[in-house]
C-alpha cells in the first residue's frame, strides 16, 4: 500500500486504531477524523496518521475534511467507514432524538463520506471503499435495535454502490462479530463474564482490532481486485446455535 492514501473515520481508538495500525504497517499514508482529539496517536514504525477534528454526522464537515486530505496528498485511494456504535438502550424507553443520533452515526455518516470521497476515489484509478458493519445487521439486536437496522442499511448501501460505481470504484464491507477493544471488559462485565461471552463464539475468542484491520487491508488491496459488493464476515464463526445447549452429545 505504499503511496496509497487511506482515510479512516473514527480511527483513533478501538477497532479504528487496529485498522489504522494495519494500513500504516503496509506503508499507506493515513488520514483519520473524530469528534475529539485523542491524547496520543498510533505510532507504527515512526509513522503516524494525521488527525482532523470532524463530526461525521455533519455532511459539510465530512466534505471539508475529505477535500483537505485530497489537497494535501493529491489523491485518495481508500476510505474505511469505521465510525459507529451505540450504547445499550431499551427501544421503547429511548427518545426519538437518541434513535436519530444512532441512525445518523451508523448510516448517514457512511453516506456522507462515500458521497464526498467518490470523485477522488474514481480519479485514483483503483479506488476502494470498505464499510464496517456488524453481526447485528443480520440477527436480532435487542437493546441496540436501531444500530442493527442501520448496519443492515449499510450492507444494502454497499451492494448498491458496488454496482453503481463499477468498474471505477470497488465497495465492500467487513461484518464484525465481537471485538476485544480496551472497553470490552467494561462492556461485558468482569473477567469471568468476559470469558462466558467469548465462549459463545466458535473460535472461543473475540477478534482483535488488528484482525479487523487485516480484513480491511485485503479488501482494499490488489489481492481483492475482482471483489466488489461483498460482505466479509470476521466473526470467529459467528455464534453457537442456541439449540445445541439442549441437544445431547452436541
Amino acid at each position: 500500500m505504499r503511496g496509497k492514501v487511506v482515510l479512516v473515520t473514527g480511527g483513533a481508538r478501538g477497532v479504528g486504531d487496529g485498522i489504522v495500525s494495519t494500513f500504516l504497517a503496509a506503508g499507506a499514508e493515513l488520514e483519520i477524523c473524530g469528534r475529539s482529539e485523542p491524547a496520543e496517536l498510533r505510532d507504527t514504525g515512526g509513522r503516524r496518521p494525521r488527525f482532523t477534528r470532524a463530526d461525521v454526522r455533519d455532511a459539510a464537515q465530512v466534505a471539508t475534511w475529505i477535500a483537505a486530505a485530497a489537497d494535501r496528498h493529491g489523491r485518495i485511494d481508500v476510505v474505511v467507514n469505521n465510525a459507529g456504535g451505540a450504547p445499550f438502550a431499551d427501544f421503547s424507553a429511548a427518545s426519538p432524538r437518541f434513535h436519530d443520533k444512532v441512525a445518523s452515526l451508523n448510516l448517514m455518516a457512511a453516506v456522507y463520506v462515500c458521497h464526498a470521497a467518490y470523485p477522488y476515489l474514481r480519479e485514483s484509478g483503483s479506488g476502494s471503499v470498505v464499510n464496517i458493519t456488524s453481526i447485528s445487521a443480520r440477527r436480532p439486536s435487542p437493546g441496540t435495535a436501531v444500530y442493527g437496522a442501520a448496519k443492515a442499511a449499510v450492507e444494502s448501501l454497499t451492494g448498491s454502490l458496488a454496482v453503481e460505481w463499477a468498474p471505477d470504484v470497488r465497495v465492500n464491507a467487513v461484518s464484525c462479530g465481537l471485538v476485544a477493544t480496551p472497553g470490552s471488559m467494561d462492556h461485558y462485565g468482569d473477567e469471568e463474564q468476559y470469558a462466558k461471552v467469548a465462549a459463545t463464539i466458535p473460535r472461543g475468542v473475540l477478534a482483535t482490532p488488528e484482525e479487523i484491520g487485516a480484513a480491511c487491508l485485503m479488501l482494499a488491496s490488489p489481492l481483492a481486485g475482482h471483489i466488489t459488493g461483498a460482505v466479509l464476515n470476521v466473526d470467529g464463526g459467528g455464534e453457537w446455535p442456541a439449540f445445541l445447549q439442549h441437544t445431547p452429545n452436541a
